[in-house]
């Protein structure tokens, strides 16, 4: 129990918090119980700083200039299906506190809240997502003829193995999470290149060109192009 607790003291926390005597009281008051915050002084800087790091739990205010909070937690949820997501808001509404779970929220705090609600809040969800219970990641995957190792960035099919860069490895991996299903290009795009811009979209057409050609070994699997959607990718 206390190497988990060392763990949940050390956990990122993304705080995304457009007023800048809360955000300061939060992230000082988050460094004092042992986490690391990173504060974000709204959702366009908040998305920068999620795609260019790796955070334990985001902590997004609803109400900010430039993108709000939900917005933001939707394109969190794109690229990460897992990190917790906290939401604080002046709102008390019912359609509200709806619209935070739908947009991928795991918990919705009204304000003023104290601290120790927070922390509680922030703790409980932590131990679900990085304590004893969490399953370890699944790093080695096998589909038809081929082993893809994702931590060593290798594709095997037999004897052959072929070596992918960092952004192939990526998508790889997310095509296989979503096997024989779709996958969604702009959530494919928001994860591993950060933005779902046009020139980004077309480079990630090369990479997927590219990922075909390694999988030419076993006509089974294929990487099917759903127009204007995204890909599946088909295993037996």
């Amino acid at each position: 129990m206390e190497t988990v607790a060392k763990e949940l003291d050390k956990a990122k926390i993304l705080v995304a918090e457009d007023d800048p005597n809360l955000g300061i009281i939060l992230t000082e008051y988050l460094e004092a119980k042992g986490y690391m915050p990173t504060l974000a002084v709204d959702g366009v800087e908040g998305w920068k700083k999620f795609a260019n790091d790796d955070f334990d739990c985001c902590i997004l205010d609803v109400m900010m200039p430039e993108k709000d909070g939900f917005t933001l937690g939707k394109e969190i949820r794109a690229a990460n299906q897992t990190v917790p997501i906290i939401y604080l808001t002046a709102k008390s509404m019912k359609e509200d506190t709806l619209e935070g779970f739908k947009s991928g929220g795991d918990d919705y705090i009204t304000k003023p809240f104290s601290m120790e609600e927070l922390l509680l809040r922030l703790k409980a969800i932590l131990r679900r997502t990085k304590g004893e219970d969490k399953v370890e990641e699944k790093t080695v995957f096998e589909f038809g003829n081929f082993v893809f190792d994702f931590k060593n960035q290798v594709l095997n099919c037999g004897e052959d193995e072929q070596h992918l860069t960092s952004k192939e490895n990526a998508l790889m991996k997310m095509l296989i999470q979503h096997e024989n299903q779709l996958l969604d290009r702009s959530q494919a795009l928001l994860a591993i290149w950060g933005d779902d811009s046009y020139f980004n979209s077309r480079s990630m057409d090369v990479y997927v060109a590219k990922l075909r050609k390694y999988l030419k070994a076993d006509e089974s699997v294929k990487i099917m192009n759903e127009h204007g959607k995204g890909f599946k990718f088909v295993t037996p």
